[in-house]
């Protein structure tokens, strides 16, 4: 393993998985399938995007080459809309040409885009194959540990999907050098969230050093991405599927998916939406009575890190709202919310009135 490499690990048992987070990780590929046992005769499908395979697939090819593997690349558009069934349909096609058997792996090469679409098929292909994450952007850091993988459907973002844990996370810093400024800032704000929902200390690192992420800093950069991960991996661990704890997790996920959907997967970028969904539910917050300072220093953090907090104004309160109760998160006949209860600890409600909610969608409205 390269020197300056961290390993952290998602405990859950017999589906325990490390996750490698350092640079120069994708050389190494081949060495580190070998050593989880990937078997060598199986073909292996990797999954990338059209804005990632000119980048990074050559180099994983060859890397596996090296060490025996034989691998076919499969290239979807890049964008949410990919995470269909359409593209699904496509994919599974291609693991069947290639002859994908039931010790097949199939790899994830790209962002959580990439994450989701590659994990549910290796999840649905043969009732499950294995499953490798190779993450290229800072969203990634969240999406790529865990092992939800899903599609979307046109009225509700990732309603079809499954869990499927990966057998391992290789997060090879080198990639994210080449993300887009505006890829930078989405994935930072999935990255302040999990400080925002587990670890003040954290969210006041982010604060500080907000310069160094911007500029991609690598070690500013690998010490934040070990921190996000593995503040996903410790929730993960207590909680594989969702039962209780992890719902944690969705903070700004309500209102952020609403608004993905209605805005037709490509008009905001994930951590965009997601950044507008935490104001939203610091917002949230004030209603139950918790310090204003929840919602002004959410807000303030999210303006440093250059994202949206504001909901663009075309877009219609009633199919935003509409939007949510098609959500996963909507239960029983009411709104569900992760709710902060200050800068580094939240709580889950499910007695959110829908007139609260609508009330914060207006005043998030550009203008407002």
């Amino acid at each position: 393993m390269a020197a300056g490499t961290r390993e952290l690990k998602v405990e859950l048992g017999e589906r325990s998985y490390p996750i490698y987070i350092g640079s120069g990780l994708i050389e190494q590929a081949g060495e580190i399938f070998n050593r989880h046992g990937l078997p060598v005769k199986s073909p292996i499908l990797l999954v990338t995007d059209s804005s990632v395979v000119d980048l990074y697939a050559e180099k994983v090819e060859a890397a596996l080459a090296s060490a025996g593997y034989s691998v076919t690349t499969a290239v979807v558009p890049s964008g949410e809309a990919s995470k269909c069934l359409e593209v699904l349909d496509e994919l599974v096609g291609a693991a069947l040409e290639a002859g994908l058997d039931r010790k097949s792996t199939v790899i994830a090469l790209g962002g959580g885009v990439v994450g989701d679409l590659a994990g549910f098929v290796a999840a649905s292909y043969m009732r499950g194959v294995r499953f490798v994450q190779i993450p290229t952007t800072i969203q990634a850091h969240d999406s790529s540990v865990g092992g939800k993988v899903a599609v979307n459907h046109r009225l509700a973002k990732n309603i079809i999907g499954a869990f499927h844990q990966p057998e391992f996370v290789l997060y090879d810093l080198d990639t994210i050098l080449s993300l887009p400024m505006r890829e930078v800032r989405a994935g930072l704000s999935e990255l302040v969230k999990q400080g925002l929902l587990w670890d003040g200390d954290f969210v006041h690192w982010c604060d500080e050093h907000a310069e160094r992420l911007l500029a991609l800093d690598p070690d500013a950069l690998g010490y934040a991405l070990y921190e996000g991960c593995n503040i996903k991996a410790i929730v993960v661990s207590k909680d594989e599927r969702e039962n209780d704890l992890r719902a944690i997790l969705n903070l700004g996920h309500t209102i952020g998916h609403a608004l993905e959907a209605v805005a037709g997967y490509g008009e905001l970028l994930h951590g965009e939406a997601i950044a507008i969904g935490m104001v939203g539910a610091a917002r949230l917050a004030v209603k139950f009575g918790y310090e204003e300072r929840i919602a002004q220093e959410t807000e303030r953090l999210h303006l440093k890190f250059g994202l949206p907090v504001r909901i663009p104004s075309h877009l219609d309160t009633d199919e935003i709202m509409s939007a949510m109760m098609h959500d996963k998160k909507f239960s029983e006949g009411k709104m569900v919310f992760v709710v902060p209860t200050a800068i580094g600890s939240v709580e889950i409600r499910n007695d959110v009135p829908s007139s609260w909610v609508r009330e914060i969608v207006d005043g998030l409205r550009e203008g407002n």
